[in-house]
């Protein structure tokens, strides 16, 4: 199987092929990939094991999970609220980030290819 294909055009015509083998290839993605790389996978691996701590606290630490902090809210219904106020920020800032590093240098490459397509 071939790395090119067909590129369709704004207007749905056919336009040049397109080498998909060789953008891989390319410095630019090739750095859009580890800027990308190097914000998902460290902030995945502190959510995980964030995540497995609280699953095992909540398995073996009854005592601590239960002690009171405020009337009848205990500690392991906070960290629970934790676990999605965590899910929430951690989208916030991949959001923000996408929009300041990734989505400036696709849109570069992308219109690139749009333009040696044509």
């Amino acid at each position: 199987m071939s790395g090119t294909s067909p590129a369709p055009g704004a207007d749905g015509a056919e336009r040049g092929p397109v080498d998909f083998e060789a953008v891989a290839a390319s410095e630019r993605f090739q750095r859009l990939r580890r800027t990308h790389r190097r914000f998902v996978f460290p902030l995945a691996v502190l959510f995980l094991v964030w995540y497995f701590v609280y699953v095992l606290l909540a398995a073996y630490a009854h005592d601590l999970m239960s002690t009171p902090v405020i009337g009848d809210v205990n500690l392991g219904l906070l960290l629970g609220l934790g676990q999605f106020v965590t899910t929430f920020a951690i989208t916030m800032g991949y959001v923000a980030f996408a929009n300041r590093k990734l989505d400036p240098l696709a849109t570069e490459i992308r219109t690139e290819l749009e333009e040696v397509s044509r």
